[in-house]
């Protein structure tokens, strides 16, 4: 709980209609939530304007408000104070943190954002802390963790509210440090104002969200906006194999450190073996052996350990408890038939790019020798022009695609299944259409001989499918372990 006078003097404030000196015991942003007590923020959001539910917040209870212009009707507004601003989503950012005595300031948060390898590289460096002796917390589309607790993540970066709440709660529980995705979505949203960074990680950046953010410079604006905001105090460590990792650093005030896997940098790894059975690396002129496949963990392996240098730790602690780690759910995730030799293999690639990155992988570690089966859809309501582009790459790495339903959402599954099949090449190999994801999936089993791979992409470590608003179970791993005939307990 914290008096309104208190918080006041830590957002940019245009005006106050009523009383400073009420007390607060919660902030929301959906009106539904609002109960005596609450502060409601009214936010102009892409979908609503949150304005428009200023009265109901006010009926269930609301006795603070903040806005950017007062209601032309004031219903039931006797005894409730307004804070005008010029932009509620910075400010709600602002007056959360206060609200929660600025967690971020006494641990060290170290934000990672990009297109591709975000949630891998969190998880990694929750796991590579934990694993050198700290107390940490992990901020990530498939899970929050305050330290070994389990909250179930909803977003990538949850509002501001939600953010101070779980850093609020990682410092009670004595966590030293936080790793956190930051969206894109986020950093537009202002859902990371009044946050502390410690540091900020670019991975890499391709096309994804232009159904949000429109273009592609726009995109690139809002990575950018996230190091631009950095502290002086922080780090900015950035990819420079992707040509935007220096755009990426152009304004911001941190200190500026580079990793590479192909150019000279201030952290560098070298690729000596790369297998179904994982990768032998040169990184920082040590040899080290991960349990993790594939190129693009190489990355993500190099930027745990540059992440943990810039950190104050020790090389030698932190490479041995490196080689142990294993990658987040959903990503690059393996079951096999020990009969048949029938690899599964379940990712969240839902771009061009990071299905391309899966396949060339299973590509480059396979070498001819097997047949690859990849089963794909792409998600409803979403950037539409991504869909062929999907079918295409899948055409180009596999001997049998099947295309089918990811989340279709509000759309018609057939429909996106059809935009998809216009990126397929002249002469494509066998494709099938399926828009059940659960026969999809039988269908690829079935066809597979011995030792084939099977790729299912695009939800990875979702538990759901959306269809016509209704989220209903469904699991990836589960049923791709169900359809090989893999006994296995969920």
């Amino acid at each position: 709980m914290k008096r309104l006078k208190d918080i006041l003097g830590h957002i940019e404030v245009t005006e106050v209609v009523g009383s400073e000196d009420v007390e607060i015991n919660s902030l929301v942003l959906d009106s539904r939530q609002a109960g005596p007590g609450s502060l409601f923020a009214a936010i102009s959001g892409t979908q609503t304007d949150g304005h428009k539910f200023i009265d109901k917040a006010i009926e269930n209870g609301a006795t603070v408000v903040l806005c950017e212009h007062l209601p032309k009707e004031m219903k039931n507004a006797e005894g409730v104070t307004f804070i005008l601003v010029e932009d509620s989503a910075r400010a709600f950012g602002l007056a959360a943190s206060a609200f929660y005595d600025f967690p971020s300031e006494k641990l060290r948060l170290v934000g990672i954002t990009g297109t591709n390898g975000k949630t891998t590289t969190a998880t990694l460096l929750h796991q590579l802390f934990t694993g050198l002796g700290y107390k940490a917390g992990l901020i990530s589309t498939v899970e929050n963790r305050v330290a070994q607790r389990v909250i179930p993540a909803t977003h990538t970066t949850p509002d501001a509210a939600s953010i101070n709440l779980l850093i609020h709660q990682m410092v009670e529980a004595g966590c030293d440090y936080v790793f956190m995705e930051v969206s894109s979505h986020a950093v537009v949203q202002q859902r990371i104002a009044g946050l502390t960074f410690a540091g900020g990680v670019f991975t890499n950046i391709t096309h994804e969200h232009l159904d949000y953010h429109k273009t592609f410079k726009a995109y690139i604006a809002a990575k950018k906006k996230f190091f631009d905001d950095l502290p002086e105090t922080a780090f900015a460590l950035v990819n420079i194999d992707d040509k935007h990792g220096q755009v990426m650093v152009q304004n911001t005030r941190a200190t500026v450190k580079t990793l590479a896997l192909r150019r000279p940098a201030d952290f560098k790894a070298r690729i000596l073996d790369n297998s179904l059975e994982g990768l032998h690396l040169d990184l920082d002129g040590v040899e080290l052996h991960a349990r993790l496949i594939g190129a693009f963990n190489a990355y993500n392996l190099l930027t745990a350990y540059a992440v943990a240098m810039l950190l104050g730790q020790q090389k030698e602690e932190v490479l041995p408890v490196l080689s142990n780690l294993k990658g987040a759910e959903g990503r690059f995730e393996t079951v096999k038939n020990p009969e048949t030799g029938v690899l599964g293999i379940v990712d969240y690639a839902h771009t061009p790019d990071a299905l391309e990155k899966v396949l060339s992988t299973i590509h480059q570690l396979n070498r001819g020798k097997s047949k690859v089966i990849t089963v794909v859809g792409a998600g409803g309501d979403r950037d539409r022009s991504k869909r062929p582009l999907m079918a295409k790459v899948a055409a180009n790495y596999s001997d049998t695609v099947i295309l089918t339903s990811d989340n279709p959402r509000s759309e018609e599954p057939e429909a996106i299944i059809e935009e998809m099949k216009a990126g397929l090449p002249p002469v494509a190999k066998t494709v099938l259409s399926i828009v059940n994801r659960r026969e999809a999936i039988k269908t690829a089993a079935a066809l597979a001989g011995k030792g084939d791979i099977i790729l299912v992409a695009g939800k990875g470590h979702e538990k759901y499918q959306e269809i016509k608003g209704v989220k209903t179970p469904f699991d990836d791993v589960r049923e791709l372990t169900e359809a090989l005939g893999i006994s296995k307990t969920f």
